[in-house]
């Protein structure tokens, strides 16, 4: 009798692990169809016809936003023009780009948008299919921030998304 009763309660424990598991990746695919959907309104380029890569370094990161198919000279060019622009804003700490995709309460984003005038270095790189943006620190908050916001984008463009190799990207830099 014992024996039945504790089988049920593991059986009952691993359903409901195996339910809210399910909940989880419900809800993951849920948040990335409204981050998408939100996307049109910020990003010129499509998010499916592209892949956002994020490294995480030292110093901050590396984002880089390069095209599937790289005979899309349209999408290279919007994926081009769209990070010239946001570097712009987000060097005068205009995050609202991020903002309206991801929601105010974006991990990383509030510190990002405290950042002080010259805290941060932000640069920009055409790199084969795309771009992509630099961004350095010394300020460990800052750093952690950063690393933050890239696990939110990520998690929130799923498929669309990859971690980059803080070793790649210095081999692809060179």
């Amino acid at each position: 009798m014992l024996k039945t009763a504790i089988a049920s309660i593991i059986l009952s424990a691993l359903a409901a692990n195996l339910h809210a598991q399910t909940m989880d990746h419900s809800n993951d695919a849920q948040r990335q169809a409204e981050v998408a959907g939100r996307g049109k309104d910020v990003m010129p380029f499509s998010l499916a016809a592209t892949t956002h890569v994020f490294t995480k370094t030292a110093e901050g990161g590396i984002q880089q936003v390069v095209v599937k198919k790289p005979a899309d000279a349209a999408q290279v060019q919007w994926v081009r023009q769209h990070l010239q622009d946001i570097r712009e804003r987000f060097l005068k700490g205009d995050f609202s780009g991020p903002a309206h995709i991801h929601g105010q309460d974006m991990p990383g984003l509030a510190d990002l948008k405290a950042a002080k005038p010259g805290q941060m270095a932000i640069t920009y790189k055409d790199i084969e299919g795309g771009a992509e943006l630099a961004f350095k620190t010394s300020d460990p908050a800052l750093i952690a921030a950063l690393h933050q916001w890239f696990d939110a984008q990520l998690s929130d463009h799923g498929k669309d998304a990859m971690e980059g190799d803080a070793h790649h990207s210095e081999m692809m830099n060179k």
